[in-house]
């Protein structure tokens, strides 16, 4: 939602993520979880419906690819 602020979008249509072994309560972040998340919290709001791409990398964190809307 911040980087959509930044470059001034009213609506997502795509998201690119990468994440990588991430821990979250003594468990790791897998893909189709945080699809699944994502997708929860973007209903009804300007993410909804959206485009969304997640692919595992390297190394402990996450980084957003791409974003595109309108």
């Amino acid at each position: 939602m911040k980087e959509a602020e930044i470059r001034n979008l009213k609506k997502i249509t795509k998201a690119a993520i990468e994440i990588g072994s991430i821990v979250e309560h003594g468990e790791e972040v897998l893909p189709e979880n945080l699809d699944f998340n994502i997708r929860m919290l973007a209903e009804g709001g300007m993410a909804e419906n959206l485009e969304l791409e997640i692919s595992k990398t390297a190394g402990d964190n996450w980084m957003l690819k791409e974003i595109e809307g309108n």
